[in-house]
């Protein structure tokens, strides 16, 4: 097993290696910040502004991840079709009075997920930390037309499955706008 060690002389913050480092660490915390967003917001609309991003940033995730199929799949389902559905949802329900209903914070709601969030961040970190990681290079570059022979081959079901799920939204937000604030 051969480890390779990062010497001084060979780090340089204008580097490719650099830019995609800080890119990636800017996709993380576009997650962090769509979750935080999600999760403290009162108002439902700035919910679902903070779900679409923090589903954002996990599509650039995919897409570090050398997956660019996964991610271009979370753009269109989760932000292009759940997100805008619960969207449309929130634009045609009725107006609540006061907070979000169902929404009961006690003293200890906040320190107990903090501290659970600290203890998985700290699972998480150790198992980085101990993680031998492999770089996998790319074997080829993405091209537009190869992506639309996989489409239609080797992946026509899940293209097809997308399909249907985009079809239940816009069915799903015509059945809302359809009933209205009734």
């Amino acid at each position: 097993m051969q480890v390779t060690t990062c010497q001084a002389a060979d780090f340089s913050l204008f580097s490719a290696e650099s830019f995609v480092g800080l890119v990636f660490l800017m996709t993380i915390g576009i997650i962090f910040i769509g979750a935080l967003i999600a999760t403290t917001s009162r108002r439902m609309v700035r919910c679902v502004a903070g779900l679409a991003l923090c589903f954002t940033g996990v599509a650039g995730a995919y897409y570090f991840l050398l997956s660019p199929f996964l991610a271009m799949m979370q753009m269109l389902i989760y932000v292009g079709a759940v997100a805008v559905l619960i969207g449309f949802a929130i634009m045609m329900a009725a107006p609540e009075k006061g907070d979000m209903p169902g929404r009961q914070i006690t003293r200890f709601s906040g320190p107990l997920g903090f501290a659970l969030g600290g203890i998985v961040f700290a699972v998480f970190l150790v198992l980085a930390v101990k993680t031998e990681w492999q770089s996998f290079p790319r074997t080829a570059p993405a091209d537009i037309m190869e992506m639309g022979r996989v489409f239609l081959t080797s992946h026509a079901l899940a293209f097809e499955l997308i399909s249907l799920v985009l079809f239940m939204a816009i069915v799903g937000a015509l059945v809302l706008a359809r009933k209205g604030r009734n």
